[in-house]
């Protein structure tokens, strides 16, 4: 992969990694369509890409600082006792969320690792994560609740939803935003949650999978062009966040549907120009 491939990657999973569009999905589709010449099936192309999630999760825990900021002194008991306990819930929530992906990420790796270099199946996924999206939308919970009330086995739910998204082109935020749906919580308090249990899954992934760009035989230099383009990734998933949380505020009634309409269209049109193209 060269310097600007890699640049070019980033800034593309930046920008999708928060969108309800799967940037992993979108990472194995493109390059493959447009011909980029980027080996997928390279055992430094999984590392790599994680490492660009790292700069995702250092983008959203500087967006919601005051939030882990809240949760960490409220563990150790440094806030009001009101604030300490709902730290410590909120905490406990965000564990619960996690506990899912975790053992299915474990359980499945190899499988999982395969679907990486297979641009068509990724397509196809795209084009699901569509209809998910599209139906979450409609069968949404009765009622607006806030982030709030969150309960256990609203966390739960998410959480599986979530292991939805070890697969490249089921997004991950889309199908927990998705999940929060479901519950009947609204879409910017679903964004919310959806962006807080991104951090512990995507740490975990870069502290599997960094050593490898380090240790195993990767092409010189891959590393350091690694670190830049998580940079550039930080900053464009930043700058989405950003967008997002006000998008989802102004749009509760119908936010997903134009992700949706996209995900269908390009899933099926990437898959179809794959297969005969």
């Amino acid at each position: 992969m060269t310097y600007l491939q890699a640049l070019a990657v980033a800034i593309l999973q930046g920008a999708t990694e928060l969108f309800p569009v799967s940037s992993l999905g979108h990472a194995v589709v493109l390059p493959a369509v447009l011909h980029l010449g980027i080996d997928q099936r390279s055992h430094e192309f999984l590392p790599f890409i994680v490492l660009l999630h790292t700069g995702t999760a250092v983008a959203l825990i500087s967006f919601f600082w005051r939030d882990w900021w809240a949760i960490f002194t409220g563990l150790f008991g440094l806030r009001s006792a009101h604030e300490n306990s709902e730290a410590r819930r909120v905490f406990l929530l965000i564990v619960i969320a996690t506990i899912p992906a975790v053992i299915v990420g474990f359980a499945l790796e190899k499988a999982i690792r395969g679907l990486f270099g297979t641009p068509v199946i990724a397509a196809v996924f795209l084009a699901l994560n569509g209809i998910m999206l599209f139906f979450g939308e409609r069968l949404r919970g009765r009622g607006h609740r806030a982030l709030a009330t969150l309960t256990p086995a609203d966390a739960l739910v998410i959480g599986c939803f979530q292991c939805g998204a070890l697969i490249p082109g089921l997004s991950r935020s889309g199908a927990t935003i998705v999940g929060g749906l479901l519950r009947g919580i609204t879409h910017e308090a679903a964004a919310h949650f959806s962006f807080l249990i991104a951090t512990p899954v995507i740490v975990g992934a870069t502290v599997l999978e960094v050593p490898k760009l380090l240790h195993e035989s990767v092409a010189p230099g891959t590393f350091s062009t690694a670190a830049v383009a998580a940079v550039v990734a930080g900053i464009t998933a930043w700058i989405s966040t950003w967008f997002l949380m006000r998008y989802f505020r102004a749009n509760d009634q119908w936010a997903l549907n134009p992700f949706a309409y996209y995900c269908i269209v390009f899933g099926l049109g990437s898959a179809a120009w794959l297969t005969w193209g």
